[in-house]
């Protein structure tokens, strides 16, 4: 690719794909700004947002993504000793040797981390009778702590939520699975002795059926998109920026811009139409650089919703402490009739 792009350097591949007399698809945005998107949703013409989040919604909870050099969970799975750093998500290996990644599944359980302020801000647009769906690569179901509601929910690398036998299908909660990786104990299946694994998608399955029942519907009627914490560089969860139609505005809240087009890729025929935000023909693309979290209250500030927002992290927070306290104190002082 390096050698085809020294090759058409002094091509200007931006005539050749977007033609002077090419007509640009009408703009909705008010002006293409995040104040413009901001006035787009007070509008009437917004009313089925989607959003699309990564690990980057939760790494303010204090859970690592995939990524970021020095932090991120492949960085640091040395531990392990694993062939790959991908090894402990890929099935076969899992089936081979189930014990690294319940070591680390023990490390990530859901239960011992709170919904960030973006997860609020989804459960915000549910409220506000604006969010046609949340589309998540995480499988830390804070998406479903934060109170989003499992219609509303897309979880498109699967979840922690439920497990099931890898070979006779047998269903197994999460309570059920997490006092077994709790005890240390590998999951097996009473039924067939096999075993059991969390419902996240390995590499080597296939993403969840629910995913392909609801994208093209939902992207299709989507009248707004906005992505947050996501590189975009896993497919087909990536490919979904795509998937809207050409004149649905589209929002990236992130720490660096993502799912840009490569004019010499799509010269060559691939990759996608992609995101604009900076060419003289972007009409529909915005992106806001910095840390989800205060992209999040960025954007509730200029809608009016800041405190609303602000209220409901504290309450809900408030809320898990009191119950964590709650389940701490059962445990440590068992009743009577359990002693």
């Amino acid at each position: 690719v390096d050698q085809l792009k020294n090759l058409f350097s002094t091509i200007n591949l931006g005539e050749l794909i977007n033609k002077d007399n090419e007509e640009k698809p009408e703009q909705l945005l008010p002006e293409v700004t995040f104040k413009g998107v901001a006035e787009y949703i007070k509008s009437d013409k917004c009313k089925n947002i989607i959003v699309m989040c990564g690990a980057g919604i939760s790494t303010a909870a204090g859970i690592p993504d995939f990524r970021t050099p020095g932090t991120g969970l492949y960085d640091n799975l040395q531990k392990y000793e694993l062939p790959s750093p991908q090894a402990i998500f890929e099935i076969n290996f899992f089936k081979e040797n189930p014990q690294p990644f319940y070591t680390l599944a023990k490390e990530l359980y859901p239960g011992s981390f709170k919904p960030t302020t973006c997860h609020y801000f989804i459960k915000l647009l549910e409220q506000k009778g604006l969010l046609r769906r949340a589309y998540t690569q995480n499988i830390d179901t804070l998406e479903r702590v934060a109170g989003v509601g499992g219609d509303k929910l897309v979880e498109a690398h699967g979840t922690f939520h439920t497990a099931h036998c890898v070979q006779c299908r047998m269903e197994y909660s999460q309570d059920w699975v997490k006092e077994k990786v709790f005890k240390d104990e590998i999951p097996h299946c009473k039924d067939c002795e096999e075993l059991v694994k969390p419902d996240i998608v390995f590499f080597g399955e296939p993403l969840p059926r629910r995913f392909f029942n609801l994208r093209y519907e939902d992207f299709r009627l989507c009248d707004l998109l906005i992505v947050m914490g996501t590189s975009l560089k896993v497919h087909p969860f990536a490919s979904l920026v795509d998937g809207v139609e050409d004149t649905t505005p589209r929002l990236l809240i992130n720490r660096e811009k993502c799912g840009e087009s490569d004019p010499l890729m799509k010269l060559l025929g691939g990759g996608g139409a992609g995101m604009d935000f900076d060419s003289d023909k972007a009409y529909r693309d915005v992106c806001w650089l910095g840390d989800c979290d205060d992209g999040c209250l960025a954007l509730a500030d200029l809608l009016g919703w800041k405190n609303e927002l602000k209220t409901m992290v504290c309450n809900q927070h408030k809320e898990i402490d009191q119950n964590s306290q709650a389940t701490a104190s059962k445990e440590k002082c068992p009743s009577k009739k359990s002693a």
